[in-house]
């Protein structure tokens, strides 16, 4: 330490390899996928929908919320049932796959509402952080890698884990069927990619999110709170012991 003097030791946390090393789930990876247009012929909602299946095939639970209904944020209490259900599904999730289309050279309105009714935190819930994430957009012309940028910053913003691989389909009206699916195509292709990479990552993070996004300042000033505290004289309050069972009565 006398190397690096203005480190608090008791804060300090070397970084060890066997905690990464177990993993305690077997259930199904939990991934909500997100997109981002109201409109009846939604292309990004076609693509969630594409994504929905292929995440089932590779083994994971899916929920896709519907942003219809959903308020401008700030504009309702959040208490509102659909802003409840949005972070019930964002706290439920262990990843998360964002579709937006390009609107005016980035992601859309209606998107950009959904993570704004998404807190950093709330109370001791952190509904979107050490998640894992996937973009993808869809585009009216031609390719474009606005909306996933833009995406890849929003994610960084909200503590997320977001995979190197993402998915920018051009053209998108020419790139479905008359039945909403996807046609086979080199952006199918990319998009399976997306997914395939997105649970094996989801499988990687979600037994180790705590401990990756454990930070030396969080715990620096949880060390500083507490010195704060003895000085104050604030003492720890021990909770009372348990009642005895009737037969250790004396």
């Amino acid at each position: 330490m006398s190397r690096l003097p203005h480190l608090t030791a008791a804060a300090v946390d070397i970084p060890d390899p066997a905690r990464l090393s177990t993993r305690a789930s077997d259930h199904p990876p939990r991934i909500l996928v997100l997109f981002g247009s109201l409109r009846p012929q939604s292309y990004s909602r076609r693509l969630a929908r594409e994504v929905e299946r292929l995440l089932q095939h590779f083994g994971a639970e899916v929920r896709v919320f519907d942003p219809h209904e959903l308020p401008m944020v700030d504009a309702v209490d959040a208490d509102h049932p659909k802003v409840q259900q949005l972070r019930a599904w964002s706290h439920w999730s262990e990843g998360q796959v964002w579709i937006s289309p390009e609107r005016h050279g980035t992601l859309s309105a209606v998107f950009k509402n959904q993570i704004d009714w998404l807190p950093l935190s709330e109370g001791s819930v952190r509904p979107t952080q050490g998640r894992t994430l996937a973009v993808m957009q869809v585009c009216g012309g031609s390719q474009s890698f606005n909306v996933v940028n833009a995406l890849r910053v929003l994610g960084r913003w909200m503590r997320m884990v977001t995979i190197p691989n993402q998915s920018s389909v051009p053209k998108a009206w020419q790139e479905f069927d008359t039945d909403g699916r996807m046609k086979p195509s080199a952006y199918y292709d990319r998009v399976v990619d997306v997914v395939e990479e997105l649970v094996k990552f989801t499988l990687l993070v979600r037994d180790h999110s705590d401990y990756l996004t454990d930070r030396y300042s969080e715990r620096k000033d949880d060390v500083y709170a507490a010195q704060l505290a003895r000085t104050a004289g604030v003492v720890e309050q021990v909770p009372p012991p348990p009642p005895l069972a009737v037969g250790d009565r004396a």
